[in-house]
């Protein structure tokens, strides 16, 4: 369990170099908490923070910095050496950020998987590589963290890079404590811990997962949406079925009296009863799996982790909608089976 917690040092009346000594300090006394596993500072908690903080970048060899010439356009953080692992994130090669990568150490950077393949080509080239930020500055890669998202939740993979603290300092500031304790009394303990360190400091104190329902908040009423809709359509498919099936049998009754009164086998009369209702079934779920296909693009921008062409996703929907129409098919048929061939023949 994770809890952030933002404030601004410049509205509680830090300046220049006290801001750094406040974070440092704040740091300190949020890992001293009991339980406390992590404590790790970012100047825009991605997803919940809002606006956005972007950069372009130039491969190295580049001179001309116009816009035109860049290489992508890359979200930009500055986090302290603890963020990664306050917040989960997975560092795949190279190192991580140090408290010795300050104001006088040479520029670095931590980017993550897409910035390497958008920047450099492929991953296994940027590790050690350089590149330039919009001012011409040159920054040396030293590790790169897997992809996440850093805007809104159903965004496809984007570049990002994460600079020192101390190299690009700011006062706006997004703790996160990760923790195994309970979230109230974590988010207890770190009011109590800030306030003890500067009671004017204004704050915002939440948990990871709290925070992030906004964000989720259109992706989870669109499921809802589509879920309600699909269950309707599905109700009046069954029913249409149904329907169509009783009505087409009913149409039949004398002929399939007559089957039976020949002696016609049962699994024969079923196969004369059931034959137009199957090939309509069939005909719909191959129509429907072909606009589900066409349209699930759409989907997949709306919905959290929805995928284009899930293969399971697809062809469970076809299985259960055939299996619904086989028995919505099936129970007007067995009706008419039921009937005493005599019955039918003397009723028409």
């Amino acid at each position: 369990m994770a809890v952030r917690f933002h404030t601004d040092l410049n509205l509680a009346g830090y300046r220049g170099n006290d801001v750094p000594e406040m974070q440092d300090r704040m740091i300190e006394a949020l890992a001293g908490i009991r339980g406390v596993q992590s404590v790790g500072l970012i100047d825009s908690a991605p997803l919940v923070a809002g606006g956005y903080n972007g950069s372009l970048v130039f491969a190295d060899e580049v001179t001309d910095l116009r816009p035109s010439n860049a290489a992508a356009e890359s979200f930009v953080f500055s986090i302290s050496p603890e963020y990664f692992r306050a917040a989960g994130t997975t560092l795949l090669t190279g190192r991580n950020l140090t408290r010795h990568d300050d104001k006088d150490a040479p520029r670095v950077a931590v980017i993550n998987e897409f910035f390497a393949r958008k920047v450099f080509g492929s991953p296994r080239n940027a590790v050690g590589g350089y590149f330039k930020n919009r001012e011409g500055t040159r920054l040396h890669v030293v590790g790169m963290v897997e992809d996440g998202k850093y805007n809104h939740i159903t965004e496809d993979p984007q570049p990002a890079m994460f600079l020192p603290i101390l190299q690009a300092p700011t006062s706006s500031t997004w703790l996160v404590v990760r923790s195994g304790f309970d979230s109230q009394q974590v988010s207890s303990a770190v009011r109590k811990t800030l306030r003890s360190l500067d009671a004017s400091l204004p704050l915002y104190v939440n948990t990871w997962g709290r925070g992030l329902e906004l964000s989720l908040f259109p992706a989870r009423m669109a499921a809802i949406s589509l879920g309600v809709l699909g269950l309707m359509g599905a109700m009046l498919s069954v029913t249409g079925i149904f329907g169509m099936a009783a009505y087409s049998v009913s149409k039949r009754l004398r002929e399939l009296g007559i089957r039976m009164a020949l002696g016609a086998q049962r699994k024969e009369v079923l196969r004369a009863a059931l034959g137009r209702s199957f090939r309509l079934l069939a005909f719909g779920s191959g129509s429907g799996l072909l606009l589900g296909i066409l349209t699930s693009r759409v989907l997949a921008h709306i919905v959290f982790q929805a995928t284009p062409r899930d293969p399971l996703v697809l062809t469970g929907v076809v299985l259960a909608m055939a299996l619904l129409g086989l028995v919505a098919t099936w129970i007007p048929a067995q009706r008419a089976l039921s009937i005493d061939p005599a019955i039918l023949l003397r009723d028409e």
